[in-house]
C-alpha cells in the first residue's frame, strides 16, 4: 500500500487542473497555482504546503495512489511528496484545535466625555440593523466588516440576511444600513428577491427609519447598481429618512465602501432613541469614533451574527443498515435555527438522537462529497441552508444521492464515479505549442482571457459528484459515464492547450454508446438550478458539435418530431400507428407502395409466417403460432422515456 506522509507544490505551477481532476480531495487549483487543502493537513492551512505539514490520520493511505497518479500526470512535475517507508514515522494525527474563549461583544459603551446631550445619546438604545443582499458573497462580507466598525460609534450591530426576513419588521429598525449587489440585468440577488416583492406588495410604513444604502455593481452593465437604487428609492417612498446619499460601487468596491462607511456610520450613530437625527452632535460622534477605529484587514474582524428565526420542522430521514439489510425512515419533529445548514441538522441528530447515524461531513465550504437529496433537490449538506429547502408545513425529507449505491444511511459509494473518471483520463495531455517565458526563464503557456472565462464559466460546478446525481439516466445504466465526467471531457476538448490526440480521444468518448447521447433528456439536469442549467447547456453544445462534425448521420430529426407529436396528441405510445406518425404526411404516400401498409395489405405477417396462421388460433391450439406479438400501447409519464423508446423502436424504420 502506498502511504504518503506529506505532499506539497513547488513553484512554477501552470494551473492545468490535472491534479484537481484526479484527486480533488487533496488538491485545489486557484488563480496562479495548485494548493493543498486544509482538511488533509495537520496545520489546517490552505497553501502550497511549502513547510511540509504532514497529512492527517490515515488520509495519506486513503489518497496515496491518487496523489502519485496526480504527480505523474503533472506536465511540469511540481507535485512533490514524501512516502512513509519502513522505520519512518507514521503520519501525525491532527491535534485538536485549542479552544479559544470568545467573549461576547460588550454593550454599547456610554461615553465618559463630551457634552451632556452626547452622553444622553450614547446612553439610549444603540441598535443598528445591517441588511445584505448578496449573490456571490461580496455584500455579505462587507456587511460583516461594517458591523465590526459600527461598534466604534457605540452601536450594537446585527447583520440580517434579506432571505426570510419579515418585511413587516423593517419599520422597527430606526437605524438601518443596506448593502446589496445587483444580479444580471438590474435584478435583485436571489436572497433579496422575496423580501423586495413583499415590500412592494405590502408597502409597510418606514416613517421612523433612518437609513443609507451601499450598492455594488458592474459599470459595464446598463442597469448599474439598480438593485441598490431601487431599495434607496423605495425606502424614501415609504417615508424613511436618508441620512447619507447612496454610494454606487463598481467591481473594485473596497475604496468607495470605505468612504461610505466613514460618512454614513457617524451620521446614523447620531440618530437617538426616539428616531431623531441629532446633527448638532455629528462632530462629537466623528471624534468619538476616530479615537477607537482600527483598520479592518481581511480576516481580522469578528463576523456579525446573521439572525434568522427558528424553524419548526418535521424531518423524514432515510436509514439503511447494511448488516441487517434493512431500510426505512425515521420521523423526527424538531426546531432548528433558520440559518442552519443541512449538515448542522444532521450533526445534531447524530449527537442527540442516534449516534449510529451515518453521513459524510464537509468543511463548511461545500465539500464535493457531502451531497444528499433534500425534498427532491440534490444539494451539498455543508452549504445548503435548511430555510431554503424546507417545504410547506415544515416538511423536510432527507435521503441519499440518487445514482449511487448506498453504503449506510446517507453515505453513498462514489467508487464507480471515480473509476469512470480515472479510466477516461480527463487530465491535460498537451502538444508542443508557442508560449511565453517567465523572468526566470521558465516557459509558460498562454491563453486569451475570453477563452479562459468561457472555460471557467462552463465548469462553474461545486461538485461533479453532485452533477452526476442530477441525471435521470444514471440510475438505469451502470456503463453510462454520467454528466459529471462528460462535462469535464467536453471542457477539456475546448481547451486550446489540449493536444490533438486527446481531443480525438475525447470526441470518441462523447460520441460513444455511453457518451452524451446516453443521457435521454438534458432537461432532467437543467431543472436542478443554476449549476444544472450550466451543465445542461454545455452538454447540449457538445451534442451540437458532434452532430456538425458527423454531418448529422443517424436517425433523422423529423422522425423524432412526428413521433413526439403523436405522443403529445394521444398521450400514448401506440405501436400500431407509430409507423404512420413517424413517417409524416409525405412519407405515408411512399409507404403505401413499399412500406408496412403494403406488406399488411398483401397479407404478410410481421413474423414472416403464412397469413393463414393468423386465423389458426381461432380453430385449433397452440394459439400463439403465427400471432403478431403484443403491441406497445401505454401512457408515458416522462419525456426522457419517450426519447429512449424512440431510440430503440426507430431501428425498424
Amino acid at each position: 500500500m502506498t502511504i504518503v506522509a506529506k505532499v506539497w507544490i513547488d513553484e512554477d505551477c501552470i494551473t492545468c487542473d490535472a491534479c484537481q481532476d484526479i484527486c480533488p480531495e487533496v488538491f485545489e487549483v486557484v488563480d496562479d497555482t495548485s494548493q493543498i487543502l486544509a482538511a488533509v493537513r495537520t496545520d489546517g492551512k490552505f497553501d502550497r504546503n511549502e513547510g511540509g505539514s504532514p497529512m492527517v490520520g490515515n488520509l495519506g493511505a486513503e489518497y496515496g495512489d491518487m496523489i502519485l497518479e496526480a504527480a505523474e500526470a503533472c506536465p511540469v512535475e511540481v507535485i512533490k511528496f514524501e512516502l512513509v517507508t519502513d522505520g519512518a514515522p507514521a503520519p501525525v494525527e491532527a491535534a485538536p484545535a485549542a479552544e479559544v474563549a470568545v467573549e461576547a461583544a460588550p454593550a454599547a459603551a456610554v461615553a465618559t466625555g463630551g457634552s451632556e446631550a452626547f452622553q444622553a445619546l450614547m446612553g439610549g438604545d444603540r441598535s443598528l440593523a445591517i441588511f445584505f443582499g448578496s449573490q456571490t458573497g461580496n455584500a455579505a462580507g462587507l456587511a460583516d466588516k461594517t458591523a465590526k466598525l459600527a461598534a466604534d460609534y457605540g452601536l450594537i450591530p446585527t447583520v440580517y440576511d434579506m432571505d426570510g426576513f419579515d418585511a413587516s419588521k423593517l419599520g422597527t429598525h430606526a437605524r438601518t444600513l443596506i448593502i446589496t449587489s445587483t444580479w444580471g440585468e438590474g435584478e435583485m440577488p436571489d436572497n433579496a428577491e422575496t423580501l423586495w416583492n413583499t415590500v412592494n406588495s405590502g408597502n409597510p410604513s418606514l416613517s421612523n427609519v433612518h437609513f443609507s444604502v451601499c450598492a455594488i455593481g458592474d459599470s459595464s452593465y446598463d442597469e448599474f447598481c439598480k438593485a441598490g437604487t431601487d431599495w434607496d428609492d423605495k425606502y424614501v417612498e415609504l417615508g424613511a429618512t436618508r441620512v447619507h446619499d447612496i454610494v454606487l460601487c463598481d467591481v473594485d468596491f473596497d475604496t468607495p465602501w470605505a468612504q461610505w462607511i466613514a460618512q454614513a456610520l457617524p451620521k446614523i450613530a447620531c440618530v437617538d432613541e426616539s428616531g431623531t437625527l441629532q446633527e448638532v452632535l455629528l462632530d462629537e460622534m466623528i471624534e468619538y469614533g476616530s479615537g477607537t477605529s482600527d483598520e479592518v484587514a481581511d480576516g481580522d474582524f469578528a463576523p456579525g451574527v446573521i439572525a434568522k428565526e427558528d424553524l419548526s420542522i418535521t424531518l423524514s430521514l432515510f436509514r439503511y443498515c447494511p448488516s441487517a439489510n434493512e431500510s426505512g425512515w425515521d420521523t423526527i419533529a424538531c426546531a432548528v435555527p433558520g440559518h442552519a445548514t443541512v449538515e448542522d441538522l444532521l450533526v445534531a441528530i447524530q449527537h442527540d438522537v442516534d449516534g449510529s447515524f451515518s453521513f459524510r461531513r464537509g468543511t463548511g465550504n461545500g465539500a464535493a462529497t457531502t451531497g444528499v437529496r433534500v425534498n427532491g433537490r440534490v444539494v451539498l449538506a455543508d452549504l445548503a441552508n435548511i430555510s431554503d429547502l424546507v417545504g410547506e408545513g415544515g416538511e423536510l425529507k432527507v435521503e441519499p444521492l440518487p445514482g449511487y449505491p448506498v453504503v449506510r444511511d446517507l453515505v453513498v459509494d462514489y467508487s464507480a464515479f471515480e473509476a469512470n473518471r480515472s479510466e477516461s483520463k480527463p487530465w491535460l495531455r498537451a502538444d508542443p505549442r508557442e508560449g511565453a517565458t517567465l523572468l526566470n526563464g521558465t516557459p509558460m503557456g498562454t491563453m486569451d482571457s475570453a477563452t479562459a472565462t468561457t472555460l471557467h464559466a462552463m465548469t462553474d460546478i461545486s461538485s461533479y459528484q453532485l452533477l452526476h446525481a442530477m441525471s435521470d439516466t444514471v440510475p438505469f445504466s451502470r456503463s453510462y459515464k454520467g454528466p459529471g465526467v462528460l462535462l469535464q471531457h467536453w471542457t477539456r476538448s475546448l481547451d486550446p492547450r489540449t493536444g490533438e490526440d486527446q481531443r480525438a480521444s475525447i470526441a470518441k468518448i462523447l460520441d460513444g454508446e455511453d457518451g452524451v447521447w446516453a443521457e435521454a433528456d438534458m432537461a432532467s439536469i437543467a431543472r436542478y438550478g443554476a449549476e444544472g442549467r450550466t451543465a445542461s447547456k454545455a452538454l447540449n453544445s457538445a451534442r451540437s458539435h458532434l452532430l456538425n462534425t458527423t454531418n448529422y448521420t443517424g436517425p433523422h430529426g423529423r422522425l423524432v418530431k412526428w413521433y413526439g407529436r403523436s405522443v403529445k396528441w394521444s398521450g400514448n405510445v401506440n405501436e400500431t400507428t407509430l409507423y404512420r406518425q413517424v413517417l409524416g404526411p409525405v412519407g405515408l404516400l411512399s409507404n403505401i407502395f413499399d412500406g408496412v401498409s403494403a406488406r399488411m395489405f398483401l397479407g404478410f405477417t410481421r413474423t414472416g409466417a403464412p397469413p393463414i396462421r393468423s386465423l389458426q388460433a381461432l380453430l385449433a391450439p397452440p394459439a400463439g403460432v403465427g400471432k403478431i406479438p403484443n403491441m406497445i400501447n401505454r401512457k408515458v409519464e416522462a419525456h426522457h422515456e419517450v426519447v429512449s423508446l424512440f431510440n430503440e423502436i426507430d431501428q425498424r424504420f
